[in-house]
């Protein structure tokens, strides 16, 4: 049973190789002996000869190439193409806007405020932080306590020098 199938495989790969081999073998080396005709369509009115096959010793004549030229499947439409528009550039002034640099607003909510001592201390919430500040005091170094009164506080961005203000109560 194993050589069966050794010869089995064997006279496949012969088969192969004659089937590759084969072509070469036909193919012949000088084509000049082949003629080719060219087929030509007479106007209307007009006679013309049979035309036969071209001698052996002619030169061989071309074959026109006939595929089409361009995209074959070119949507084509009844309609007019819109006309395009027209752009007129006009000249654009380009100087840009100087944007006054200002502080951001004061993220602290009054949360009350004690007399104590000879000044007065405030109680500021931003967040989940609470900040007791004073006259002069400065927050996460970035905003500085100017002035305190009974209505409001008054407090300097620091990177900017700008000064804001929060209300503290009324004057009651």
């Amino acid at each position: 049973m194993n050589t069966k199938r050794v010869v089995s495989w064997l006279a496949f790969f012969g088969v192969a190789a004659a089937l590759a081999w084969i072509p070469e073998l036909l193919k012949r080396d000088d084509d000049s002996d082949l003629a080719v005709a060219s087929v030509t369509t007479p106007a209307k009115g007009t006679k013309t000869a049979p035309q036969t096959a071209a001698p052996a010793g002619a030169l061989p004549v071309a074959i026109k190439d006939l595929s089409p030229a361009g995209d074959l499947f070119v949507t084509r439409s009844w309609k007019a193409a819109p006309a395009l528009a027209t752009v007129i550039e006009q000249p654009v002034d380009v100087t840009p806007e100087v944007q006054v640099p200002t502080a951001p607003p004061v993220p602290f909510e009054f949360v009350g405020r004690l007399a104590d001592r000879s000044d007065l201390q405030v109680f500021l919430q931003s967040g989940e932080k609470i900040y007791v500040v004073r006259k002069g005091d400065v927050i996460d170094e970035t905003w500085r306590i100017e002035r305190i009164s009974d209505a409001e506080l008054s407090l300097v961005y620091l990177p900017l020098r700008l000064s804001q203000t929060l209300s503290v109560g009324s004057t009651q």
